[in-house]
């Protein structure tokens, strides 16, 4: 039950859902009812990358969902990692129960950190770690300050892009563990694929993938 400051709280600041910007009540907690009916399906199983064993996504990379993501990169929405980090969580839950023992992300460089004032793979990791009731761990440091993967063309320049551009940290907490990998989008899967290749060769047991959008094919 909600207090009677919560109660006050919705009156004076109503939500919105975050893709057709309809006011929320009631129970409504992630998107608006038809929103969540409507979202553009993702390819299952999609076989994108390597070193990963599987990358789970919630929905596909287009119309509303595309516009959304932009205004949570890049227009300072990072409230949109509550509803997108529990849709996450609904999906993640039904296709890879059991799977992993702690949540981690694919972070951001200092750079991109200081222009957007946060790192949004991460927020949306503290809330699937939260959800799942699983620990989320940062693994990865990003060193390089490398171009944006969505200004290259092709999936060579893309993994080219990223090599070598993370670092492993805290390893003694989440070596010998399976973990699940937490970023926004997936295009090519240069940028999973690096990341997990860097988790794995520092004794990740495991690595799955999982984000709230996947490109659709070409």
């Amino acid at each position: 039950m909600r207090t009677p400051a919560e109660l006050l709280l919705e009156l004076s600041f109503p939500q919105r859902c975050v893709l057709c910007h309809r006011f929320l009540g009631g129970e409504e907690h992630i998107l608006c009812p038809d929103c969540v009916k409507n979202l553009p399906p993702a390819e299952k199983d999609l076989k994108r990358g390597e070193f990963f064993k599987r990358c789970v996504s919630v929905c596909s990379y287009e119309g509303r969902v595309r516009e959304a993501i932009h205004r949570f990169k890049f227009k300072a929405c990072s409230f949109y990692a509550e509803p997108f980090g529990r849709l996450m969580a609904q999906v993640l839950s039904r296709e890879l129960a059991g799977q992993f023992d702690l949540v981690t992300y694919v972070p951001v460089g200092p750079l991109r950190f200081r222009l957007r004032g946060y790192d949004q793979a991460r927020l949306l990791a503290e809330v699937v770690g939260r959800e799942l009731e699983v620990p989320m761990l940062r693994t990865l440091t990003k060193i390089r300050n490398n171009a944006p993967q969505s200004s290259l063309l092709t999936a060579a320049a893309r993994r080219a892009n990223v090599q070598n551009v993370y670092r492993a940290v805290n390893r003694g907490q989440w070596a010998g563990k399976r973990l699940l990998l937490i970023d926004d989008v997936v295009t090519t899967g240069a940028t999973l694929s690096e990341a997990s290749r860097v988790l794995l060769s520092h004794g990740a047991k495991r690595v799955f993938c999982g984000t709230f959008a996947a490109t659709p094919k070409p």
